[in-house]
């Protein structure tokens, strides 16, 4: 494995600190480079990781304004409208990850990785919370032997604001595209208006008004499992934590059917939570990428390739990290 380190931009902000709060659990000598627009900033949060060195980027420069420095991966945890990390991955012949992205702002990224399909491996983690709804789903989904519909249910607890840049990113996907991509007996469609209105239970049984949300999950389980129909939907309110009196959490609702391995109709409900918020489940996939990508988990590193984060993580470790970050996987009647 390269001794170089992995580029953070953006490294500083509320994902960053979880990511590399559990990259450093795990690899206390791994080199971080916390990438940013202010300097002092940045290695303020380098200073805090040890190893690591905090750097300003020039988006607008073809080295991000990094000269010679060599890398192992790139991060990138804010939108980067410009490409220009993948661009310089690509340039650096090593890993990329991108996480901010909506389902419509992908096509540039996709160019890139077709015009030079074999510089490094591409990692589209635009999925919700990377990979936290589909590594649980996919392996819920073994239990079927035909799966005709998904239902995702995110509830976001209006006391997580993951940062401002977080909150920015979420304000910005919202306003941008209010139609919600929904597969639906067999065909993408758009989803708007009264159509777009939605309904789920949260853990603790509470209805949740709702509506339906562009995310690239839709796609990736309706590919992965060939249901024929597939939603995602999203709630901001009160957790079910909350209504307890304890702090916030985030909550993924996910809902099966269809028939399982016998030829019989099956239902399933799960649900995955979080108690301190959507950020460390972010930083959680996150960081688990990076591993994967340059082969810090003990296999050989991702050969170059475009992929989702469900197809490089298996849902074994995953869950075991997921627990040790005091994340639940719970199982619930199915409504």
């Amino acid at each position: 494995m390269s001794s170089a380190p992995i580029l953070l931009m953006g490294g500083s902000g509320a994902i960053g600190r979880w990511t590399t709060r559990f990259l450093r659990d795990v690899h206390p000598d791994l080199p971080l480079l916390i990438g940013g627009r202010e300097l002092a900033k940045a290695r303020e949060a380098a200073a805090r990781l040890g190893n690591a060195d905090g750097a300003v980027l020039d988006l607008a420069a073809v080295d991000l304004g990094l000269r010679a420095q060599p890398v192992s991966a790139v991060a990138v945890l804010f939108p980067d409208d410009r490409v220009a990390g993948l661009h310089f991955a690509q340039a650096r012949g090593v890993p990329h990850l991108s996480i901010s992205s909506g389902i419509y702002e992908i096509a540039p990224e996709i160019a890139a990785f077709m015009h030079k399909p074999g510089a490094a491996p591409v990692v589209l983690g635009y999925e919700w919370l990377v990979g936290a709804t589909t590594i649980p789903t996919l392996e819920f989904a073994k239990a079927f032997g035909r799966v005709r519909d998904i239902t995702i249910g995110a509830l976001v607890d209006e006391q997580d604001t993951g940062g401002p840049a977080v909150a920015e990113d979420f304000e910005r996907l919202n306003s941008t595209l209010p139609a919600a991509l929904t597969r639906r007996d067999s065909h993408y469609i758009w989803r708007a208006g009264e159509d777009a209105k939605a309904a789920f239970r949260a853990v603790d049984g509470t209805w949740m008004d709702a509506s339906g949300f562009s995310s690239i999950d839709v796609v990736g389980l309706a590919t992965a499992t060939g249901a024929p129909s597939v939603q995602f939907n999203i709630s901001s309110g009160v957790s079910s934590s909350r209504r307890r009196g304890e702090p916030m959490s985030t909550e993924i609702i996910i809902e099966l059917a269809g028939d399982d391995h016998a030829g019989r109709a099956l239902r399933s409900r799960h649900a995955v939570v979080h108690r301190k918020g959507s950020a460390p489940l972010t930083g959680l996939g996150v960081a688990m990428l990076l591993e994967r990508l340059v082969g810090l988990d003990g296999n050989p590193p991702t050969p170059a390739g475009l992929y989702f984060p469900y197809q490089l993580l298996d849902s074994a470790p995953y869950f075991a990290r997921l627990k040790q970050i005091g994340g639940e996987v719970l199982t619930m009647e199915a409504l």
